[in-house]
């Protein structure tokens, strides 16, 4: 499953590093040239590699799940749907764990050996109700996850790391090579003493918040594996996996990640003078350009919500289009704008709204994930309560911009930062 997640991971980069060679030739107008023509046919042919093994990944996980072993433990002879009982307890899926849970939780009912087979030490009866239950096995707590990571917007291009901890101590330095702290560099002449400069540092922690989904399965769903599957699948993963990439926007920094839109190192953009409200125009876009900070070697992009699409198609420098999409109208939305691709994401506001239009540097965003086993697991646990079962997930993260404030230029007055957003425009 982890291999699998890795390899759509891996397609999804070259089908990205494709289109961006693509874009650029379309926003010059002209064709590839050789150097480009060669790096894109072996782009192409690793798509089609990695399409192969995803392909046959896919198809011996399915011939995995479809075999059949007859294992006998106590009492009871139950079926073994996995030779890897370590992965998935010998359970065929989710809703057949979840309903020998269900009957485990009975009084007076036959536990299910196959709950307690792989790794007995995995029951958690008696104390506080959140406290009680049997561990999900392995495979079934990476299929939620696999989920989360192909819905994550933000997660692979922020300044990502994991841990173990649940804070994390580090020393910020936020000096600029131009500024007059931190380490500098002088000239001097033949004999000349050397002025010495110091590391300008500050302490600086993250702690990582627990994000969880909790979802409750009546004794008919329960009884709907095709449904019960997709609830504690699809459903949950994309749940944590919107309310994780919209903290690292709109985090408020307690009890939750910093969001850039809220942390002081953002750069507000006010609108242009007689603006209408609900518009955007090329000053806007330009003033933005202006005040991002790059990080060297990242990949700045504009955000934007689907509702800025009128406002942008149709914005003019004279009677010029300053932006459309490639091959115009025929192709879909997205394209560049003054050279850096735009993402639509509905986690950006609507049209007037501060945050309908933002300008990211995402490596000036620092993120903890917590890695214990699984990506992005921490733990998983079913526990049980009269006639519905509860399932939760918990998941830690956290994060903050690398820096605290925007910083000065080397010259001119004009704050930057790496995020920068238009002001309401009401």
């Amino acid at each position: 499953m982890k291999k699998l997640a890795e390899l759509k991971k891996r397609l999804a980069d070259l089908k990205a590093s494709g289109l961006s060679i693509l874009e650029a030739a379309d926003a010059e107008g002209r064709d590839l040239n050789a150097e480009e023509e060669t790096r894109y046919d072996g782009i192409k042919a690793d798509i089609e590699e990695v399409s192969g093994q995803i392909a046959r990944a896919e198809r011996l996980a399915e011939e995995r799940r479809s075999m059949d072993a007859v294992q006998t433990a106590g009492a009871g002879v139950y079926d073994v749907h996995e030779p890897d009982p370590k992965a998935t307890g010998g359970f065929k899926g989710m809703a057949e764990f979840a309903s020998a849970v269900k009957n485990a939780s009975r009084q007076g009912s036959m536990v299910d050996p196959r709950l307690m087979a792989a790794n007995p030490s995995n029951v958690h009866q008696g104390g506080a109700a959140s406290g009680e239950g049997f561990e999900v096995p392995v495979q079934f707590r990476e299929s939620i996850f696999e989920v989360v990571a192909e819905l994550d917007e933000f997660g692979p291009l922020v300044d990502e790391e994991p841990t173990d901890k649940r804070k994390v101590d580090g020393i910020a330095d936020e000096t600029t090579p131009w500024g007059a702290g931190g380490v500098t560099a002088r000239w001097r002449s033949e004999g000349q003493q050397m002025t010495p400069s110091k590391l300008a540092t500050e302490p600086r922690s993250i702690v990582l918040h627990e994000l969880y989904a909790f979802v409750l399965a009546t004794e008919e769903l329960l009884e709907d594996a095709p449904r019960l599957n997709a609830r504690l699948t699809k459903k949950a993963g994309q749940a944590i996996a919107w309310k994780r990439n919209s903290a690292m926007i709109y985090g408020t920094g307690a009890g939750q990640p910093m969001g850039w839109l809220n942390s002081p190192a953002l750069v507000t953009v006010p609108k242009a003078d007689a603006q209408a409200a609900d518009t955007i125009v090329a000053a806007n876009v330009l003033a933005m350009f202006s005040r991002l900070l790059r990080i060297p070697g990242d990949k700045p992009f504009w955000l934007a919500n689907s509702d800025t699409l009128p406002q942008l198609m149709t914005m003019t420098v004279g009677d010029r289009p300053i932006w459309m999409p490639p091959n115009g109208l025929a192709d879909a939305p997205g394209g560049m704008l003054l050279g850096l691709p735009v993402m639509l994401s509905e986690h950006a506001r609507t049209l007037g709204d501060k945050g309908d239009l933002q300008l990211i540097s995402p490596k000036g965003y620092y993120a903890l994930k917590r890695e214990s086993g699984p990506k992005f697991a921490q733990s998983m646990h079913l526990y049980f309560d009269y006639a519905i079962e509860a399932f939760r997930w918990t998941f830690r993260f956290g994060g903050q911009p690398h820096l605290s404030k925007p910083v000065d230029p080397a010259n001119g007055a004009a704050t930057k930062s790496h995020f920068v957003a238009l002001a309401e425009r009401a």
